[in-house]
Formats: structure tokens, sequence, C-alpha cells
């Protein structure tokens, strides 16, 4: 049945109450009395608290006071013997209900050759079936579930069903839908059925070498990129591109026999790889993967792999096996992955496995009983209801355990609550401490109080959380919305304050947004809006190739060097560019995919963002991880020119081998000059062409600054 024709409608909003809403033409009294008809067929009065015009409809608001019974079907009868049954409504957002219904027991599909147990939490359907297919004969077989406590429906189905699709089909307000299990770990094509899987069948050997330790987070230099851009390029050098083994292809190169890829990668020098949504999304049909491209913002089925980066979407397994080998490549290449977590919406919400198997419970709504949409898709998830919370957090450790990620960055973390991302925390901390956990923490629009939301502005509650540091972003860069504006790098003086508040890693002490600067993510570019190159396109548009190459190398340079999280988005060392779309999500290959054309073009360049990843990885002083740490040893030389950003990070030989460091980043072409801060003499190993770990110049009384860039003294412990 997939609908119900009702004269007229009660909801159970709340565990005593039962609202009525009547058309006016039935001419129901204004406190009409009303009976509530309990399964057994005991009949329950109903006390009409408050009546209210609303439209042609007339609202009743009744209470009761028998304990009500989930899983059954109630019926309200009029005075004048007309009855309808009473739908599950708004009480599925109340904390009776959740403290009702928690279940923290296992959930899913758990198989053997002997039999496959089916477990779905679905507390307000009355009627529970799994439908399953013969992996092998096609035959359908419909298993009734029974319901047991806190509303979790299970069946244990003998037999093997090894490559099983299935489904469950549940009756909530008298309306059978189907639907996808909320935790199917491997799904069919396009995922329109969940699959049983053996495990056992997907285990991989371990990577030959563990990995470098992550002392703190701060140790980390994130680069971001999309499994399908990385590799889809003509000349990517992959066999498999845009797939989950060309991410794993190693030795590759390109055009000049530059190298590109995984080995590409490894030779930067980045520690992280943030890896753009490949839980299973909407948009892509993976029957003709190359038919539209989408980021993957778009989830469906959160446990599980996206089927058009495998090679065989057809296969459950092959999306597994791939990601866990290219996972596991990475990770023998010493490099740690990031997964992009999409947990604040669903693509669809009316049909996601969420509202379908628990109808108004996954969600937040308004004051006005609508679906909320902070997010800006349609609808927000309800991080902070219980079961909405496990789901998330279960979900992670999964990830974490399964797949062995070692961070995660959460897209939207603004939406979520603090105790969700607590929980995300402590749970990740029992499984590896080292596990980074970072996200957008910007304040949207959705029904929760601001006291409760992950935002930046409560950086304080989550101190090991880190923020994607915005603030930065526009100091050094300009603004992301407003194209033509210049920041420090495009030649502006008028951020420097704003520029030296972002270096010393944005602390609270200072006047900025954090406890410690490895809550800060420092980036000027990331797959949202337009890159570094295209901005420039538009705010620099009046300037020479070779100076906005400069202006982009300074600010991957105050990046690199700043304190707190540096991230890069893959292509940014090598200028890339999308031809000027702000907004690429759905854009062709052709917009989207990294170009190795220009990384052979412009290698020297790429040299030396390599040198500028050396450096911060050779001393600590440019990764301290806390506040007390950056007061002690940092200090912003002046008084100096409106076009120079000058700091010394002093007394530091216990972080590595200087004991003084002086950063000077100066973004005007004219040539100048600052007086350095004693008679000795300086080692420089970086200035605006050539940067690294090996001295190659001295200075001493001044510095010449010939231009837009970097520079960089040392002076050796001992």
């Amino acid at each position: 049945m997939l609908h119900i024709s009702r004269t007229f409608a009660a909801y159970l909003d709340e565990m005593d109450q039962i609202v009525v809403l009547a058309p006016k033409s039935l001419g129901f009294d204004g406190m009409a009395p009303f009976t509530l008809v309990a399964p057994s067929g005991e009949e329950i009065p109903l006390s009409v608290q408050h009546v209210e015009d609303v439209g042609e409809t007339v609202k009743y608001e009744c209470r009761f006071a028998s304990a009500f019974e989930f899983g059954a079907t109630y019926w309200v009868r009029s005075c004048r013997g007309e009855e309808t049954d009473v739908q599950i409504g708004a009480v599925v957002r109340t904390p009776a209900f959740d403290d009702r219904f928690f279940y923290d027991g296992p959930l899913g599909v758990e198989y053997s050759k002997e039999q496959a147990v089916f477990r779905v939490w679905a507390p307000t359907a009355t009627a529970v079936n799994v439908k399953l297919v013969h992996p092998h004969l096609g035959e359908v077989h419909c298993v009734p579930l029974e319901r047991g406590e806190r509303g979790v429906w299970s069946a244990a189905v003998p037999g093997d069903w090894e490559r099983a699709r299935y489904t469950y089909i549940a009756c909530i307000n008298r309306v059978w839908r189907e639907a996808v299990d909320p935790y199917a770990t491997a799904v069919s094509i396009n995922g329109e059925f969940g699959v049983v899987i053996d495990w056992e069948k997907t285990k991989l050997a371990p990577p030959s070498s563990p990995l470098p330790p992550l002392c703190s987070p701060t140790d980390a230099i994130i680069y971001e990129l999309s499994i399908r851009d990385f590799t889809s390029h003509p000349d990517s050098g992959a066999v498999h591109k845009g797939k989950y083994l060309g991410l794993a292809e190693t030795n590759t190169s390109g055009p000049n026999g530059t190298a590109t890829g995984l080995s590409y990668v490894k030779e930067l020098g980045v520690t992280h790889v943030q890896l753009m949504p490949f839980t299973d999304f909407a948009g892509v049909d993976e029957r003709d993967p190359q038919a539209a491209y989408n980021w993957g913002y778009n989830p469906l089925h959160l446990y599980a792999p996206e089927g058009s980066y495998a090679t065989d979407p057809a296969d459950p397994y092959a999306r597994i096996i791939e990601l866990k080998q290219a996972i596991r490549t990475l990770h023998e290449s010493g490099l740690r992955v990031v997964m992009d977590a999409v947990y604040n919406h669903v693509y669809d919400r009316e049909q996601s496995p969420l509202e379908r198997l628990v109808p108004g419970y996954y969600f937040r709504y308004d004051a006005y009983g609508q679906p909320a949409n902070g997010t800006g898709v349609g609808n927000d998830i309800a991080s902070e209801r219980r079961m909405a919370r496990r789901w998330i957090v279960d979900s992670v450790v999964f990830w974490a355990k399964e797949y062995g990620i070692d961070g995660f960055r959460f897209d939207l973390m603004g939406v979520h609550d603090i105790e969700t991302m607590k929980a995300v925390r402590d749970a990740l901390d029992a499984i590896d401490p080292s596990i980074l956990v970072y996200g957008e923490g910007w304040d949207l629009p959705t029904p929760l109080p601001p006291e409760q939301k992950a935002t930046m502005a409560n950086a304080k509650q989550l101190p090991r959380f880190a923020y994607f540091n915005d603030r930065f972003r526009d100091a050094v860069k300009g603004s992301t919305f407003h194209l033509p504006d210049r920041g420090f790098a495009l030649g502006n003086p008028g951020g420097r304050e704003q520029v030296k508040l972002a270096i010393a890693g944005s602390l609270r002490a200072l006047g900025g947004l954090f406890c410690h600067p490895r809550q800060s993510i420092n980036y000027v570019e990331c797959h949202d809006n337009h890159t570094f190159w295209d901005k420039m396109e538009a705010a620099n548009h009046d300037e020479p190739e070779w100076l906005r190459r400069k202006r982009q190398k300074l600010a991957t340079a105050i990046v690199l060097l700043a304190q707190g999280i540096p991230f890069l988005h893959s292509g940014q060392e090598f200028y890339r560019t999308k031809g000027g779309d702000g907004n690429s999500y759905r854009s062709p290959d052709a917009v989207n995919q990294l170009d190795w054309e220009r990384k052979s073009r412009y290698e020297d360049d790429v040299c030396y963002v390599q040198g500028l990843i050396a450096l911060r990885r050779a001393h600590g002083a440019f990764r301290l991880a806390t506040e007390a740490e950056v007061l002690r040893h940092f200090t912003f030389l002046e008084p100096l020119l409106p076009s120079v950003i000058a700091y010394r990070l002093h007394d530091v030989a216990v972080y590595g081998p200087w004991e003084d460091i002086i950063v000077v980043h100066h973004n005007e072409e004219k040539e100048t000059a600052i007086a350095l801060p004693d008679e000795r003499e300086w080692a420089v190993v970086c200035d605006g062409q050539r940067c690294g770990t090996t001295p190659f110049g001295q200075a001493r009384g001044m510095l010449r600054l010939d231009g837009v860039g970097t520079w960089v003294l040392v002076q050796p412990a001992g």
C-alpha cells in the first residue's frame, strides 16, 4: 500500500499527546470528545487540551494517560464514530523517544556460510520484512523480521547468502516502504540494494612497513585530491584512469617524463592525502561512469564505497578490494589517508533509507514543522539525536578499522552538534589517537542552539579538532566570494595584521580563534570556489604571468611556513586552473582533471614547493603544537614596510638543526631591504627562486628583498 485516504488525521507528537487535524467540513464540535482505541480494543479517553483554527482545518491537541505501545496500530474515534489510525508524528523528535528506543547492539547484516542475520532499527514500524534476491537463481524471498527490544527488528535466515542483494520493507503508518539498509557496507550497482558479502574475502596483507609516526597534528601536511581527477587526464600515465586502482599505480610518468600520480605525491613530501568523497554517491551512473561527473557530495550510502571508481561497479567486491588496495599502497608510500566525510545531509531526504525506515527522526525540522535547510541542499542530519549520532560514530569507526582511514574531514561540520563530534573523537582515540579530525566550522542556519554547534566560534569546546581557517584564506588571497578583492599575497598591504595573526596560528591569546595552532587548517585553495590561479586571472589580470606565479608561490609559502596545519589543493603547486569555473562540482573531466602537462611546464616551481615542504618537515619550529610554545618562540620583527611581514623563531634548537630562524614575506615587486636583528651572519635556505634545507647564501645586517617572494634565514644550533 503506497497511500492511505483519511477523512481526518491523528498524529502522536509526544509520548502522551495526540494531535487531531480535522477539516471544518466534518463539523466536529470545538470541544468534541475523542477516544483512543488501543490494539487490544481498549478505549482510552482523550482529553482535548487546546483547539486552534488552521485555515480550513481544526487542530485538537489531546492528552492521554496510558503508555503507548509502538509497533502496533492505534485508532482515534470521534464522538460520531468516525475513525482514523494514529500516525507516528513529531514524537520521534522528542528526548523521551530517544531514551526509550536508543539501542547500542549490532545493526546491519552478519554473514556466515550457515546463515545471514539481519538487524534494522525501525521502532515506528508495525512490520518489517527483508527482501532477499538469490545471488545465482534470482529468486526473491521475503522473510518477516521479529520485533525485539528498543525497536530493532531481526531475523536469522538459514543458508549461504553470500552475494545476495537485499532491502528492507517496513510498514509505517500503514504504508509499506522499501529501503536499503542504512548500515549496508556493500551495495549493488548504483546503490540499489545492499549486498551480503564475506568480509574475510576482502582482507589484504598489511603494508610492508609501518607509517612514520605522527607526533602532533601540526606535523601533518594535507594534500586534497579527487580519485577521478587525479588520473583521468590523458597524460597521467595511469592505466586505470579515474579509478581506485589508478590512485594506487606507482612509477607513472607524463609529458617529458615528469613524475605523475602517487609517485609524484610521494616525491612532493606531503604526509596526508585527503580524498574527496568516495562513499557511495548519486550523480554518476555507475553503468556509464564517463557520461557524467560529480564531486561526490550527494551521499547515498555512508558505509559503502562509490562504484564509479571501481573497475567493475556491478561486482560488490571490486569497489571494496580496490579501495583497500589503494589505501594500502598509499600507506606503503608513507602517506596517511583522510576521508572526506559527508554526514551533514543526504542526497534525497524522502528517498533516503534513514527517512524511509524512521520517518521524521534523522533530520532537523524548523519551528513550522518543515525540513531544515542549513546545509543549502534541502535537509540537515539531526546529529544530536542519539541514533543519528550513533550512525555517524559507527560509520567513522567502521572506516577507521576496516579500511585503515587515518583522518576524517567533516563536510559542513558546523551543522553537527558538539557532543557528536566529541563522541567521534573519543571513538577514534580508542583506535588510534593520531587519527586527524577536522572540518568546515561555518555557522549555518540550522535549528540548533549556537552554543551546541561544532563551529569555529566553539573551537574552545573541541580542542582536538581543527577547522578550515577562512580568515587565513581571505587575508592571504582576498575575498573568495568577491573575485576582484586582493589579499596580501596579491599585493594588498591592507590586511597585513590579519595575515600576521593567521601566520602565528590564529591564537585566542593574540586575538584569534583558536586555543592551539593545531586547530587551524591553513589554506588558500581547495576544491570549492575558484582556484588561486583563476582568482588572480580576475583580481590581478593587469599583471604578467611571471609575476602572478611569484604571488602564488608566496601564498603557498605562507601556508607551508605558518603555525598550524598546512593544506594544499592538488595542482596548486603548478597553478591549477579550471578555466574560471568557480563551482565545478558537476563540470566535465576537461575542467576538473589534474593537467599533468602544467606540472611538466612548471617543474621548477613544483621543486620550489617541494623545498618548502622539506623545510617545514626539517624543523619543528614551523610546527609548534601548543599556544604556549608559539608565545615563547615566535616574535614579529618591527617596524617594517606594509609590504613586508617578517618573524623570528628563536631559541628553537630543541626542535631541529637551527637555533634561530627568520621568515620574511614580501608582496611588492619593488626592491627593498630589511634590517636583520643582530650582526651575526645568517644562512639563506629560501628566497623567491630556491628553497630547501641546504644553505645557498649568506646575509648580515641587512637582507635585500628583490621582489615578491619568501626568504628564510637560519642560524645553526650550537
